[in-house]
């Protein structure tokens, strides 16, 4: 039975458990919400969207642009350097981001750390307007190509960061993020590394992306009070909205004095493709990765979870089918980011990360306004859940203390 390989990874996971802790010292964003942590703490407890109506291509659609005060600083960033000026929004936006989290982990110019952040669309913008351009006159500017290959985040983030350690890109459409911090955790516990930033950034809001998501019929039509019902189990309609963010994390080896949370399980699965966006409808993916990711970990000591949640029908209810599958009469708190700030695809697991963060630092539970979610109780532990195209699902257990 497909689940049993999942069940049957959870070996080496519980024996991970009594190896070296790893510690997340620091998390950043640029999103829809801000860039500074008391803003978005602020306004992940408030019950308003960041959904705006625009004109893409001649037609309108709901987005989440960064706000205005994140606007500002990319702005700073893209005219600070010469060299700046060329890139694409998506690796300003992971700039921005990974000079807050570096300086909240005090980690300095120089010092040795790995860096591994994706996207899952790359350098949309920059690929639009060059197409363009070649379309009109045949030909391409010079830098096309290097500012347009997938490599393009970490190692520019590298080149500003001046770090020392590897740097790896890769895409794995909406779970790209999470699959960067697994990658990370496996360096530390390999002993290649003892530090590592990892994370995602998209800047999708463009007409050819929107138009893709429209023509897949999951792009939300209504725009009334909370257009994007993500976690809505009875929606009538597919509701999904994109937004653009970047959000990277710290990493580091052993019981950090700083360490905002622990990683505590780490879980993976994919599906066999019946088509290409295909998820079962148990989201068997979904319950192998939470298996893995929970390991020994007693059902009921779950608090939350940060689910990936899109807003589409199937999405939603697929994912929630699975958490009851794997938790039963002990479901956890149940929230999602989407509602408010749109999928950011590749960003969006780390921005669940920092949501998960958050409430375990303010032992606050932050719900969905439309769903009911009356019980309440203290946040310790928080299981991340994103999943891409196809099924690539992955799971995270986060807890507040090393043990």
């Amino acid at each position: 039975m497909p689940l049993q390989s999942g069940l049957g990874l959870t070996a080496s996971i519980k024996s991970a458990k009594n190896l070296e802790p790893i510690s997340i010292t620091a998390i950043a964003s640029v999103s829809p919400l801000g860039h500074d942590t008391p803003t978005v703490w602020d306004h992940y407890r408030s019950s308003r969207h960041f959904f705006t109506t625009h004109y893409f291509g001649g037609q309108t659609a709901p987005a989440a642009f960064l706000d205005a005060n994140s606007k500002a600083l990319v702005d700073g960033l893209r005219h600070s350097d010469p060299k700046y000026k060329n890139l694409d929004e998506s690796v300003l936006y992971a700039i921005a981001a990974s000079r807050q989290a570096v300086a909240q982990a005090g980690w300095k110019q120089g010092d040795v750390f790995g860096v591994n952040l994706g996207s899952s669309r790359g350098a949309t913008g920059l690929f639009e307007k060059y197409y363009d351009e070649f379309r009109e006159s045949g030909m391409v500017p010079t830098l096309t190509s290097p500012t347009t290959t997938s490599g393009n985040i970490a190692s520019w983030v590298s080149h500003d960061l001046q770090s020392q350690g590897p740097d790896l890109s890769h895409s794995i459409t909406c779970s790209t993020a999470l699959h960067a911090l697994l990658n990370g955790v496996a360096w530390l516990r390999s002993g290649m590394a003892d530090k590592f930033l990892v994370g995602g950034s998209e800047a999708p809001l463009t007409p050819f992306t929107i138009a893709q998501m429209k023509a897949m019929k999951i792009y939300a039509n209504d725009v009334s009070d909370y257009p994007c019902r993500a976690l809505d189990l009875e929606k009538k309609q597919n509701t999904m909205i994109l937004g653009e963010a970047a959000a990277v994390c710290c990493l580091e080896r052993g019981e950090k004095p700083n360490a905002l949370g622990y990683v505590s399980g780490i879980g993976y699965a994919t599906e066999v493709l019946e088509h290409n966006v295909s998820i079962s409808a148990e989201a068997t993916c979904f319950q192998k990765s939470m298996h893995m990711a929970l390991g020994g970990t007693p059902l009921h000591e779950v608090d939350a979870i940060v689910m990936h949640a899109p807003g589409t029908k199937a999405g939603d209810l697929t994912e929630w089918r699975a958490v009851q599958k794997v938790f039963g009469q002990h479901m956890p708190l149940l929230t999602t980011t989407k509602w408010k700030t749109g999928h950011t695809f590749g960003a969006s697991g780390m921005l669940s990360i920092e949501l998960a963060l958050l409430m375990m630092q303010h032992n606050t539970f932050v719900g969905v306004p439309f769903v009911e979610s009356t019980e309440a109780r203290d946040i310790k532990r928080v299981l991340v859940n994103a999943v891409g195209f196809g099924g690539n699902a992955v799971s995270v257990l986060l807890s507040k203390s090393a043990q």
